[in-house]
């Protein structure tokens, strides 16, 4: 038998203090709720500084970013991941689903005139995170990407 010095010891780990930068979500109609929440969460602990204004703009991004991601980029049972990254200069947001095709832009009005319900989300992220958004590739999917500004 050999004996092995006692020179290991048990090492205790704390958590991280506040929340993580990730959340996983269901494909389903109330993540964008969650997504909102996240959000709002993570800006106030990790930037308590941010304007209500930034906080307000990134919320509304996650929030049609995800609904987009349950929309056209999954199915029942599949799910969604958010991802945040904030600096001094910025908050990023990466929505992840398993569905490479990229989103789109949709006409405002049919040729009828009449305004659709849906399809605006994308002229949100123009209107918020101008040439600051974009699609790539994941090994299982696609994230959408967008980055909201801090005011200065």
């Amino acid at each position: 038998m050999i004996d092995l010095p006692q020179l290991i010891q048990p090492v205790c780990c704390t958590a991280p203090a506040g929340p993580p930068p990730s959340l996983l979500l269901a494909s389903d109609p109330q993540s964008a709720c969650h997504a909102r929440a996240f959000v709002r969460e993570y800006i106030g602990h990790c930037a308590p500084d941010a304007s209500e204004q930034h906080t307000d703009a990134a919320v509304l991004v996650a929030s049609e970013l995800v609904t987009n991601a349950y929309r056209y980029g999954t199915e029942p049972g599949d799910l969604i991941s958010v991802v945040l990254d904030i600096d001094s200069k910025r908050t990023r947001i990466e929505v992840h689903d398993p569905v490479r095709r990229a989103p789109r832009h949709r006409p405002g009005a049919d040729e009828y005139g009449h305004e659709h319900t849906r399809g605006r989300g994308l002229f949100i992220l123009d209107a918020l995170c101008p040439k600051r958004w974009g699609v790539g590739d994941r090994p299982l999917g696609k994230f959408v990407w967008a980055e909201v500004l801090h005011d200065h």
